[in-house]
Parts: structure tokens; C-alpha cells; sequence
């Protein structure tokens, strides 16, 4: 079948985020789909034996094994690149996967690692736990403070690994400031923008060299597939990333790559919706619980900053009740319209407590270092009504006694 893989990416770099979300990558067959095509198969096959040589030799172009190349993923790969601003792009079977790779890919023995507090629960078991297996070492500090980074490298230091907004104090780290010291000390970024996405923050504009997402999240969107991807240079992706993802197979599957390119599509006019929404709902209830961590108000403490290096502030926040688990877990029980639900960026309201779901693999001494206590909750606002979900968490607030 012969198909059209030619955008001239000197015209499709130029499109602004919300067009390459749509558009970018395309590759279409000699039937001229409008839809990207879903191409099932986990192998291809050759005209004779010496295009099967010349293609695993690298001497000629085109498609071997679908763990390692697959027309639907290819243009998912390419579309995120575009959107991000990336001169590549490698997908993964989830965003954990998409971390794991990250890190792994160019960490080894006798290496070390500066990573901020606030991580997703995972994240941190792969920082605490799963890199000192193999031999490197992770300093954690507060990525709130940019010097704490400069403070904590040593000559060993390989990496900083941090997450903005983070998951789920909604902790916001100074992009610029933190990239300008890994920049001067040849240190390596990775920045997990899961929460912001390309269509709010573009952490390679501010001088990331790596950049991780779950698209599990916003990119799908609507709470369907798993996936992820990992961002970069082109050395890096073909020299560094794929090597490692080639050879332990973390794949994407063509079905879920498809999926995430329908989510895609209309992701700018979601997340800017759901942007708005959760505003609306954070000033309900900035004055119905002691606590909120929601960087689109200004009582948050990094207003300004997240202001300044996010288009809008995303779907997500946190807040706290006094009452503890208890408390936290019968509001969550009174809900009628918000689902308790531990995933993110769904296009449906959703809230969860993270220290018994998301952190819970995280020990209690860690999770206070990081600000998670008994009474946070996460909430994810959705595309519903903003003033059904105010009303909704009025109802479960009196009836938790809030």
C-alpha cells in the first residue's frame, strides 16, 4: 500500500499547537483517508530477502516489527513532537512506562539523580526505591526552590527529574530557573508535564531537554486507554531512548495510539474548558475548606509564576479538610455527580484521596515531606456544568460536616 508520508515539517512546525493537535503527522494511505488509519499488525512483510537485510541493517526505510515501528503509533510519535516543540518523539504503553524510560535509558551504576519531592506515587518508588537497586543514588529536595538543585548536585549528578504542576499539592516549579542550572552544570532534565500538557506549558520552550507525559491523562482525555511519551532531541530518542525501549518492548499498542490521536483533536478546547471550569470551582471552595492548592488563584503561593509559564492552570487541584481520613473519605462518600476515581484529565468530574489510592504505596513520613496529609483531596473538574459540580460538593461538604 502506498502512502503519503510527506508533510514537510518546515510547514507543519510552523502551525500553532492547536492545529498540530489536529493535523500534525498525518500519514495517509492510496485511499485517502480524512481519519488517521488503524493499522492492526505486530509485523510486515518484504518483497525479498534482501529488503528484509537492507531494512534491519538500517539501509533502507520502512516498517520491521511493531515493537519497534507502526504506522498509527508513528504519527501519534510525530504529532506529540510537533505539539511540544520536540524533534522527536518515542510513545509508550502508559506513562509509567514513559518515566521508567526516561530515567533508565540514560542512568547507570555509581550515577546520581536530584528529583523534586512532590512526585506522582510511582514516580517516587522509581527514584526511592528501583534506581538505588541498581546502583544510583536520588537526592529529593523542594522543587519549589531552584537553588535547592544547585545545592544538592554533586559530580555524579546526571539528571534532574521533577514534576510541574506537581501530583497532588500542585506544586509549581520555577521551569527557566531549573533548566538554566542543569544547563550549566551539564546536567540532563526530565519534566513530567502530564498535568499541563503542551496546549498550557511547553517545559522545552523554557530549556528542558526531556520532556514525559502519561497521555493516559489529558491527551486521551476521556478515560479509555493507557499510554505515554517521552520527548526530546533526535540523538537522544534514536540514540539513547529507543535503543533501551527496542530491546524491553514497553509498546504502544496501534489501537491505543489511534485512540490518543481522536483525543488529541479536540484536547486545546477541552483542557482550556476544564481550565475554566476548575477555576470556578476552586473560588467555591478557596472559602468552604481550610486549605486549597489551586495555582489559578492568587492565594496560591506560586500564582504568579504559574501565570507566568502556563497559558491556563489545568483541571486539577488539591484541597485539605481538618477532619483526616474520616472526613475526607465521607465527602468522597457523599457525592452523587463527582466519581470517586483515582484517574486525571477524564473529561468527567472526578476526586480521589490520594493517601490511600495514588500515594499509598508511599510511606506516611514521605507522604508529609511531600504535603500529602490524611484530609487532601485531589479533584479532577471536568466538561459537566461547573455550577452541578459546586452543587454537588456543597451537598457532600454539609453532609462531612464542612
Amino acid at each position: 500500500m502506498k502512502r503519503n508520508t510527506g508533510q514537510d515539517r518546515s510547514i507543519t512546525s510552523r502551525w500553532r499547537p492547536a492545529t498540530q493537535a489536529v493535523r500534525g503527522g498525518t500519514a495517509r494511505s492510496e485511499y485517502g483517508e480524512t481519519s488517521e488509519a488503524l493499522f492492526l499488525t505486530s509485523g510486515y512483510a518484504y518483497d525479498c530477502a534482501g529488503d528484509a537485510a537492507a531494512r534491519f541493517a538500517g539501509e533502507q526505510a520502512g516498517m520491521t516489527y511493531s515493537r519497534l515501528q507502526n504506522p498509527t503509533v508513528e504519527m501519534l510519535e510525530q504529532r506529540i513532537a510537533l505539539m511540544e516543540g520536540a524533534e522527536a518523539c518515542r510513545a509508550t504503553a502508559s506513562g509509567m512506562a514513559a518515566m521508567t524510560a526516561a530515567l533508565l535509558c540514560q542512568l547507570e551504576a555509581g550515577d546520581h539523580v536530584v528529583a523534586g519531592r512532590a512526585l506522582f506515587g510511582s514516580c517516587r518508588w522509581l527514584t526511592d526505591t528501583l534506581l538505588p537497586k541498581f546502583g544510583i543514588a536520588t537526592t529529593i529536595v523542594d522543587a519549589r526552590d531552584a537553588q535547592a538543585f544547585a545545592d544538592a548536585t554533586t559530580d555524579k549528578t546526571k539528571l534532574y527529574f521533577f514534576e510541574t504542576p506537581a501530583n497532588p499539592t500542585m506544586d509549581i516549579v520555577d521551569l527557566q530557573a531549573v533548566c538554566d542550572i542543569a544547563r550549566a552544570r551539564g546536567v540532563t532534565t526530565v519534566v513530567d508535564n502530564a498535568f499541563a500538557t503542551p496546549a498550557l506549558q511547553r517545559p522545552m520552550e523554557f530549556g528542558a531537554d526531556v520532556v514525559a507525559y502519561s497521555a493516559t491523562k489529558m491527551m486521551d482525555g476521556q478515560g479509555r486507554v493507557l499510554a505515554g511519551a517521552v520527548c526530546g532531541s533526535e540523538d537522544f530518542i534514536l540514540n539513547t531512548l529507543l535503543p533501551f525501549t527496542r530491546n524491553t518492548g514497553p509498546t504502544l499498542s496501534a489501537f491505543n495510539a489511534w485512540v490518543v490521536l481522536k483525543g488529541l483533536e479536540t484536547l486545546d478546547l477541552r483542557i482550556r474548558r476544564q481550565s475554566e471550569n476548575a477555576l470556578a470551582v476552586g473560588r467555591f471552595l478557596e472559602g468552604r475548606v481550610p486549605r486549597i492548592n489551586h495555582p489559578g488563584l492568587p492565594s496560591h503561593p506560586q500564582h504568579a509564576l504559574a501565570m507566568a509559564q502556563m497559558a491556563m492552570t489545568g483541571p486539577i487541584f488539591s484541597f485539605e479538610v481538618d477532619g483526616g481520613r474520616a472526613q475526607a473519605h465521607a465527602l468522597l462518600d457523599a457525592l452523587e455527580l463527582v466519581d470517586i476515581s483515582n484517574n486525571i484529565g477524564d473529561s468527567r468530574s472526578l476526586m480521589t484521596h490520594p493517601a490511600s489510592t495514588t500515594h499509598a504505596s508511599v510511606s506516611e513520613d514521605k507522604r508529609l515531606e511531600m504535603g500529602i496529609r490524611e484530609g487532601t483531596l485531589r479533584l479532577n473538574v471536568g466538561l459537566e456544568d461547573p455550577a452541578d459540580v459546586i452543587d454537588d460538593l456543597d451537598q457532600a461538604l454539609r453532609r462531612a460536616g464542612l
